[in-house]
């Protein structure tokens, strides 16, 4: 069962950071050091939503599968 909850948590911790990487929008690598100057709040829509909630499920699920990794092995 080990070596499932290996690979489970690392697709899905590539998974999440591939899905917060696609969020910065307009943003390119700059946004990623954090010298992004778009400072405004817009309203999440159509594709930004989805990929939002992906990368909440995402998080929630890596949590948990670190979790269960922890309980087994330890």
């Amino acid at each position: 069962m080990e070596p499932f909850l290996y690979m489970a948590l690392i697709v899905v911790s590539i998974a999440l950071v591939v899905s917060v990487i696609l969020q910065s929008k307009d943003a390119g690598l700059g946004g990623l050091t954090g010298s992004d100057f778009g400072g405004f709040i817009t309203a999440r829509r159509g594709l930004e939503k989805t990929l939002f909630q992906i990368t909440i499920a995402l998080s929630v699920l890596f949590f948990i599968l670190v979790i269960l990794t922890t309980r087994v092995v330890g």
